[in-house]
């Protein structure tokens, strides 16, 4: 498991999975409202305030964020790059686990934040193209009605 994670941290350019959330977090709360403060950052991870200040400055140190004290959070162009592709791969997983593996929603969302920062690139990229390839041979919503099927079998 410690060689996942460092094999892991090496590929998503030496960010700890905690960073790549902050990243996240960032993105999503700036789509949701505009503009990302770190009230708001705090509140959608559920940490105190003084993490995420601590969290941005680290962020802003590796040139991924801008931030000033009592203003709102930007990223940089390596910044959007970098949090485009940790949502890439979380909505890569998320996906899999709705339309292939039949797991709820809110579920999926959880068990897709906590591998996003296990599983490699290869991985992704296969759970990507088999539930691309899945879709298309089902059609449109076709999907969780075969999963439906299977879905009281006990494992």
């Amino acid at each position: 498991m410690v060689e996942i994670k460092r094999t892991a941290a090496r590929k998503n350019n030496g960010l700890s999975a905690s960073q790549e959330d902050y990243l996240e977090a960032i993105l999503n709360v700036a789509d949701a409202s505009g503009i990302a403060r770190s009230t708001d950052i705090a509140v959608s991870l559920g940490v105190a305030k003084p993490s995420v200040t601590g969290a941005i400055k680290l962020l802003a140190q590796r040139g991924l964020v801008n931030y000033k004290p009592y203003g709102c959070v930007t990223f940089t162009q390596k910044g959007v790059s970098q949090a485009g592709r940790v949502a890439q791969r979380h909505e890569i997983i998320k996906s899999f686990f709705i339309n292939i593996l039949g797991v709820d929603a809110a579920i999926a969302q959880k068990a897709a934040c906590k591998a996003e920062h296990l599983l490699g690139p290869v991985i992704i990229s296969r759970m990507r193209d088999f539930t691309n390839l899945t879709k298309k041979k089902a059609g449109p919503g076709r999907i969780p009605a075969r999963i439906e099927k299977v879905k009281g079998t006990k494992r």
